[in-house]
């Protein structure tokens, strides 16, 4: 099938910056040799839509290029237009439904409400060969939404067709990371991502230090700010609206906060505010000068909406108060104080919020940002790409023991030491005997199959090494229970002591107990390295809250010493061998039916 992308050169083209013609020249060779989707990583103000005009410049066959708001639409087909080319503009907010250019610029609501238009005659004659999606994060991995009925329809048509998407942030709150592997060598979303590599990536760090973006300034807040602390997200990833509200919503820090963003913005250009809710965001509007703010959310109706942002774009407004509506296809180069008066789920949606102004400007030197939610993000952090577990974690970096990758997990430090850390499985890319790049299989964290030994994920239902169903740990429990000569221990704690055995050589003694004192017990030796091995396979490997690491104590002392480095398993299992009990059964990372002892009102 004909290569959708051609690398001619055309007269007098409009000027790429030198990432921008690495990101085209990365997207080229990537769809020569594969049909696999594609992504490429460029941060907010970076110039996406040049690096789409360029593709389509460069394209042999039809390119279609979708975005989710017709502002962007318009704003990709005129950096094409750019190029002395002419385009086909298919969105409805537009006026315009036109598609028989070899180029069309759509909205993905029109677009899929009219796929007809989008039909060949013949199959394969005619058809669209590239699909470029514009803030493609917010492409959704159900088959029936937009996006995914779109590119069902065209690769019906074609089935060589080429998907790009490109964005600041490849990263979807509940999912996870857009995209399965990224050309740094790691993995980073599920193998099902319909995305399957990232052939490009700018750094936002770079990106302000070679003068393509403004400066963020983060300064800190010299009054009162909300406290978010102890919200957590729900399963959808974002957090409740009513559990913001109640936060800051009449919240008596609010008057002192926008008193210091108007008095920080009397010489700044441009202020955005980021609030909680849309009461809160009312409140806020309500103290700042009258005539020179507006508000904007979901319910904002459409012709007002785009009234109040071409008020502020020609600077007749100061202020623009929203709540979850402009992190993403907005431009206000002139932007440059964001004031943040909510709490953000990820460093994804912390980006997407500041890099609302840190486009450049004339007359701007720097982009105040000011956070009075106490968000804790890092704003040149990599996104960790799993949802947050608790409110006292951070990103922590975890050495593969195995391919040494060095991989980038939720956890917890004292020090510089990482003593907790919530990763699964090595997101490093190794090559196997043909060349081919596949995922480390190296896991932090597992269960074992009772009939091939293979370490699985935590959360696997069968075996991956030979299929077989993994007996699930309700099923362990509920047999267990059945048994005269077995004892369950809902575990509450683990004491560790350093004692003698009848020969008097040292052991470890570690003892697990339950709410109601019952006890089941374990003996360990560290003398010889055998020893130590072993006690490494069948004890630290599961019982070590971050798992991985080289720590290789050598007596029970330096065991007891560092036991803040270990966790204790959720049940223990014991059966009775003569007159005394052994362990034999330890569950850790318990999900199921029955309570688990930190679960004890």
């Amino acid at each position: 099938m004909t290569a959708p992308l051609s690398s001619d050169v055309f007269a007098s083209p409009p000027s790429l910056r030198p990432y921008q013609r690495q990101a085209v020249s990365r997207v080229v060779e990537h769809f020569r040799g594969s049909d696999d989707p594609a992504v490429v990583v460029l941060p907010t103000g970076s110039g996406k839509s040049l690096v789409i005009a360029e593709l389509a410049r460069l394209a042999r066959g039809r390119v279609l290029v979708l975005a989710h708001v017709r502002e962007l639409v318009e704003q990709n087909h005129a950096k094409f237009l750019a190029y002395g080319r002419q385009a086909d503009i298919f969105s409805a907010g537009l006026g315009r439904k036109e598609s028989g250019r070899q180029v069309v610029f759509g909205s993905v609501q029109s677009v899929v409400r009219n796929l007809d238009a989008f039909t060949a005659p013949v199959p394969g004659q005619g058809a669209f060969t590239l699909l470029v999606i514009d803030e493609c994060h917010r492409v959704a991995e159900e088959k029936a939404s937009g996006y995914r009925r779109v590119i069902d329809h065209l690769r019906a048509q074609n089935p060589g067709l080429k998907v790009l998407g490109l964005t600041a942030t490849p990263y979807r709150l509940g999912q996870g990371f857009i995209y399965h592997r990224h050309h740094h060598g790691m993995v980073r979303g599920e193998a099902d991502c319909l995305f399957r590599d990232c052939v490009f990536e700018q750094p936002l760090r770079l990106m302000v230090k070679q003068g393509y973006l403004a400066e963020p300034r983060r300064v800190d807040a010299a009054v009162e700010r909300y406290d978010f602390s102890r919200l957590m997200p729900a399963s959808s990833g974002r957090f409740r609206e009513e559990e913001l509200n109640r936060v800051a919503a009449g919240n008596r820090a609010t008057p002192g906060i926008i008193a210091e963003v108007v008095e920080r913005a009397r010489d700044r250009q441009g202020v955005m505010l980021f609030a909680a809710s849309v009461a809160h965001a009312e409140e806020a509007l309500g103290y700042l000068p009258r005539g020179e703010a507006a508000l904007i959310t979901g319910a904002t109706p459409s012709a007002e909406r785009e009234a109040i942002i071409a008020a502020f774009k020609a600077r007749e407004l100061k202020y623009l108060v929203n709540v979850a509506v402009l992190t993403t296809g907005f431009d206000a180069p002139h932007v440059d104080l964001i004031a943040i008066l909510r709490p953000t789920e990820s460093v994804s949606l912390y980006q997407q919020i500041v890099g609302r102004g840190l486009r450049l400007s004339p007359g701007k030197t720097d982009c105040l940002i000011l956070d009075y939610a106490g968000n804790p993000w890092d704003l040149y952090a990599p996104e960790v790409g799993s949802p947050k577990p608790d409110a006292d974690s951070e990103p922590v970096q975890v050495e593969c023991p195995r391919c040494g990758h060095a991989n980038l997990f939720w956890g917890k430090r004292d020090g510089d030491l990482v003593i907790e850390h919530f990763g699964r499985r090595c997101q490093g890319l190794v090559e196997d005997e043909s060349g081919k790049r596949q995922q480390c299989d190296f896991r932090f964290r597992f269960k074992v199959c009772g009939d091939c030994g293979a370490e699985n994920d935590i959360a696997a239902r069968r075996c991956h090494g030979c299929q077989t169903l993994l007996v699930d740990a309700d099923d362990k429990l509920k047999a267990a229970l059945r048994l005269k000569d077995a004892r369950v221990l809902r575990v509450s704690g683990m004491r560790l002591e350093a004692v003698v055995n009848g020969h008097g050589l040292p052991r470890l003694k570690v003892t697990y107990h339950d709410e109601d004192g019952a006890t089941l017990s374990e003996w360990f030796a560290l003398e010889t390295p055998a020893q130590r091995g072993a006690f490494v396979a069948v004890f630290l490997r599961e019982h070590l809250r971050a798992p991985g690491s080289d720590w290789r104590p050598t007596t029970p002392e330096a065991v007891i010493e560092a036991r803040r480095r270990l966790r204790h398993p959720d049940f223990v299992v014991g059966r009775k061998v003569g007159r005394h009990w052994q362990v034999r059964e330890k569950l850790f990372d318990y999900v199921g039916r029955y309570r688990r002892a930190e679960a004890a009102e």
